[in-house]
């Protein structure tokens, strides 16, 4: 057929016929590549298949396989890492401000303690960032060993000879520290870890309430016995709001803290020992009976009370002058309240408040159950540890001996916290990936 010159439509072109599939010389057929229309969504690969959950023990062998020390990371969250700083600084000075009268007078210089709890402070530092680097999930192989091992420590320091008449602290090349602190620490990682394996069976008694019985009671067993009550409390209070976000039911929290007051009732009631004589401190400190036991927190009143709305000026205090035993330890914050008033300690408590929040914050954002339980634990661990002590130093609790974080003087101690911190950033990397 003739092409007709003045029709503008091209002619149809037939298209080339191929060889049969099994003739020879045949090319394997391939489908036609297909242009998206406009408006669709273009379909993603195929998603990784979950295997359907097994045995206890192939769960926890599956996780560990899979998981990598590094992985692809996006930034740390810079609220979070600035918060920790601020607080860190302010940390040392205060530090310095309570504490170089009482160096001098123990050790003939002003600056040992400043020194130290710096130097400390820049290696804390360092391994905050460097395991915010880290893919938190490689936490997952230390829960166990590092349980047991708090547990060994723990048992270990009740055969120490003892400081201030107690067994908290245990000594090793020339360092101190306590070993409930690395018993914190590795109760809430055993605790997201668990949680997290067994999460649709936590309503149940064998998996939910049991082993977080025993492994409770024996942690906060051997915490009571060196005695370390504001520790155990601590323990007690984590355990039980990651036993909340874990998802056991409300009822088995009502019976445990009947049984928890009735407990400690009965043992403050009854008991002689320097517990019982706290709380009876506690109601009148200054009762001449308790003169010599409520030493402390008298003094800490002092110092609260004369600094007033702003305070008598930074390194101004007077209670620092040997009035205030240990000022650089427990009962910073009173002369925190004294030097900066309370205006000075009010911001103080703020960035605590900031950063606990911004710490759950990020927790929340994780993108799985692991990381969220962990971040929460070890976000409100500082919190906690931060409202009982000031709560002893403003006597709203008995005075139980518990350190304030960045502020109170401890290396070893700071450095822990710092590395949990670091943990914390590690988890904002991974919930900060979709961002970048």
């Amino acid at each position: 057929m003739n092409r007709n010159p003045h029709s503008a439509r091209p002619p149809m072109r037939q298209p080339a016929r191929r060889p049969p599939s099994g003739s020879a010389g045949a090319a394997p057929r391939t489908p036609p590549m297909r242009r998206p229309s406009p408006g669709s969504v273009p379909k993603r690969g195929p998603e990784r298949v979950i295997p359907p959950p097994g045995k206890k023990s192939s769960k926890i062998r599956k996780v560990r396989n899979k998981v990598k020390m590094f992985s692809v990371r996006a930034g740390i969250d810079l609220p979070f890492f600035l918060l920790v700083l601020t607080l860190v600084i302010i940390g040392l000075i205060m530090l310095f401000s309570a504490s170089y009268a009482s160096a001098y007078y123990n050790t003939g210089s002003s600056y040992t303690y400043i020194l130290r709890q710096g130097i400390f402070a820049v290696i804390g530092v360092f391994f905050m960032v460097l395991i915010s680097y880290l893919d938190y999930h490689w936490l997952h192989k230390l829960p166990f060993p590092l349980l047991i091992g708090s547990w060994i420590l723990l048992g270990i320091v009740l055969l120490m000879p003892p400081i201030a008449n107690v067994h908290r602290w245990f000594q090793l090349f020339g360092f101190q520290f306590q070993p409930s602190e690395i018993a914190k620490f590795a109760l809430v990682l055993w605790f997201a870890h668990y949680i997290s394996l067994n999460f649709k069976k936590m309503h149940t008694v064998k998996v939910g309430i049991l082993p977080h019985l025993i492994v409770v009671g024996i942690t906060c067993g051997l915490v009571v016995v060196e005695p370390h009550l504001s520790a155990t409390i601590i323990l007690l209070s984590l355990a039980g709001v990651m036993l909340f976000v874990g998802g056991v039911k409300f009822r088995w929290f009502a019976l445990v803290f009947t049984a928890v007051a009735v407990a400690a009732i009965m043992f403050f009631l009854f008991s002689d020992g320097y517990a019982n004589v706290r709380v009876q401190g506690w109601f009148d400190p200054f009762n001449r009976d308790f003169w010599q036991e409520t030493w402390q927190t008298r003094n800490s009143l002092y110092a609260i009370g004369s600094g007033g709305w702003m305070g008598v000026g930074l390194g101004q205090s007077r209670q620092k002058y040997l009035w205030l035993p240990e000022p650089q330890n427990d009962f910073i914050y009173a002369i925190i309240c004294e030097e900066l008033g309370f205006v000075g300690a009010f911001i103080i408590m703020l960035l605590f408040i900031l950063l606990v929040w911004r710490g759950i914050v990020i927790s929340l954002r994780a993108k799985d159950k692991f990381g969220m339980l962990l971040g929460v634990g070890l976000s409100l661990q500082v919190g906690l540890q931060a409202v009982f002590n000031i709560g002893v130093v403003t006597n709203t609790i008995p005075n139980t001996g518990i350190s304030l974080p960045f502020f109170s003087y401890g290396g070893t101690s700071l450095c822990i916290l710092l590395a949990q911190m670091g943990v914390v950033l590690s988890i904002s990397r991974t919930s900060n990936i979709e961002k970048t």
